[in-house]
């Protein structure tokens, strides 16, 4: 890990809270590398392979996970999603600021490989802003998901009161990427 230049910044944050928004607002106004996860669920019917994520095989994955190539990775309901490690790894030795967009078990993960990793948590204004954010991303969820999402969310939140170095209110959004800016250029 010695020689290493860059900064790594893992930001969080529960389902519609604006994660992905302030990630690529911090990217274009930083030149921070901005990492692409992998996983083995379908794409979706507005995702682009490499820039939303690297779909790949449940086998592929397994490969990679034997040959230690992820910083992190999780089964979540049935498949696999994790970070690439070389990428990052030559982001980082090129003393460019990396952001991994990431859950909180994720980030727990890079913070026991990577000590010095910046923990930002995206924290929603309420709960009653973060349920009409999930409705109004038009996914078609019922009650009972838009529940669990809400009951995952305050798991996330008591989490990242204990182990994350920031919490950012995303309440107005210029503001809160320009918290985040702030906290990848320290």
């Amino acid at each position: 890990m010695a020689g290493r230049k860059g900064k790594l910044a893992v930001i969080s944050g529960p389902s519609g809270v604006g994660k992905s928004t302030l990630c690529r607002e911090a990217v274009g106004r930083t030149n921070a590398f901005l990492s692409v996860s992998c996983t083995t669920r379908k794409p979706g019917h507005a995702e682009t392979n490499g820039k939303d994520y690297w779909f790949i095989t449940p086998e592929e994955f397994e490969k990679r996970i034997a040959e230690h190539g992820f910083i992190e990775y999780a089964n979540v309901y049935g498949n696999y999603y994790g970070t690439p490690r070389q990428p990052v790894e030559d982001a980082l030795k090129a003393g460019r600021a990396v952001i991994l967009e990431i859950d909180v078990q994720g980030g727990l993960q890079v913070k026991q490989q990577y000590p010095e990793a910046l923990m930002i948590f995206i924290m929603p204004p309420s709960p009653e802003e973060l349920l009409r954010r999930l409705e109004g991303r038009g996914r078609g969820e019922d009650e009972a998901s838009k529940k669990r999402r809400l009951d995952a969310a305050q798991r996330e939140i008591e989490i990242a009161r204990q182990r994350y170095d920031h919490l950012v209110v995303n309440d107005q959004l210029e503001r809160a990427i320009d918290e985040v800016v702030q906290l990848i250029q320290l």
